[in-house]
C-alpha cells in the first residue's frame, strides 16, 4: 500500500462452537460497521473505489491455519482485499460446553483486527 488513508479496529468472538473464522469475521466486520467515509472517492486514485487497497491485520489466540481468509475477504465490500493473520486475541472460557452448539470445549475465541484502507 503506497498510502494508508485510514484504519480502523474491530474485535469479534466466538463464544460457542470454536469456529475461528466466525470471529475473524466478526472482527473485520466489526472494525468498519461504524464508519461512512462520504469523501473517501476524492482521495483515492482516479477517484474509484477500485483503487481502494484494505489490508485486515487479524490477531488471532489459536487454529491460525484454520482461519479462512477468502470468507474474511467477503466481509469487506470494496477494494483489493489482503489478509494478514498473526498470533494474539484471546482464547478464554465460556464457563459452560453446549453441545446443541457444536462446542468441543469450554472455549471462546475472541479475534482483534485492524483494517486499513489506503491505495
Amino acid at each position: 500500500m503506497e498510502q494508508i488513508l485510514f484504519i480502523q479496529t474491530g474485535t469479534g468472538m466466538d463464544v460457542h462452537g470454536q469456529d475461528i473464522t466466525k470471529a475473524a469475521v466478526r472482527a473485520a466486520e466489526n472494525a468498519i460497521w461504524y464508519n461512512s467515509i462520504p469523501g473517501i472517492e476524492k482521495m483515492l486514485p482516479d477517484g474509484d473505489v477500485k483503487n481502494m487497497k484494505v489490508t485486515v491485520r487479524l490477531a488471532v489466540p489459536l487454529d491460525r491455519k484454520k482461519v479462512d481468509v477468502e470468507k474474511v475477504k467477503e466481509a469487506i465490500p470494496y477494494g483489493e482485499v489482503t489478509v494478514d493473520v498473526m498470533d494474539g486475541g484471546m482464547a478464554t472460557s465460556s464457563g459452560v460446553i453446549l453441545k446443541d452448539k457444536e462446542d468441543d470445549n469450554d472455549l471462546m475465541y475472541m479475534v482483534n483486527a485492524s483494517v486499513e484502507v489506503g491505495y
